[in-house]
């Protein structure tokens, strides 16, 4: 493949993992995986969460995707993609590790972002930690956010729909 191929391929599956880990997360662990991602949305002093599976899931998707792609270890039949999607899904996993543990919920390191896009990252998210519960919610990516004033008439639409139970200081 071309170095050129192999960019495109990585980059891509970096860009279309924001889009799968925003239908996860809605969908997967605000539905029936719950039980794993309850303990992201409570407080505790926990150094780790049952929400840290999904992250394990993430690494066991990326290396089954480098396996796929080795030709050490399927020959010709290995597909060489898979290695470079399997970066990519790699790659968006740090950027996770690092934007939403780390900057947003602060497990890693201290800091908060006065201005910018990672201000905008952290009030996004903190909207989506605004709902009680797994019902309704706002800003389901890790990556994009939408602009927080538009979260918030969402949120309090929601509310007033009775599809979310919102906390009031986020609306």
């Amino acid at each position: 493949m071309s170095v050129i191929s192999i960019v495109l391929i990585v980059l891509g599956t970096v860009f279309v993992m924001e889009w799968v880990a925003w239908s996860s997360h809605k969908y997967i662990m605000h539905g029936w995986g719950w039980g794993w991602h309850r303990d992201h949305h409570e407080p505790h002093d926990n150094a780790l969460e049952k929400n840290d599976l999904y992250g394990i899931v993430g690494a066991v998707t990326s290396i089954s995707l480098f396996a796929i792609g080795s030709p050490l270890l399927l020959g010709e039949r290995a597909w060489e993609p898979a290695t470079w999607i399997g970066l990519g899904v790699l790659f968006y996993g740090i950027i996770y590790t690092v934007v939403h543990d780390g900057l947003v919920h602060q497990r890693y390191f201290k800091y908060v972002p006065r201005s910018g896009y990672a201000k905008r990252l952290v009030q996004a998210h903190k909207l989506h930690h605004a709902t009680i519960g797994k019902e309704g919610g706002v800003s389901f990516g890790f990556v994009f956010a939408r602009d927080p004033a538009k979260l918030k008439a969402d949120l309090k639409k929601q509310r007033e729909a009775g599809t979310a139970i919102v906390r009031d200081a986020a609306i």
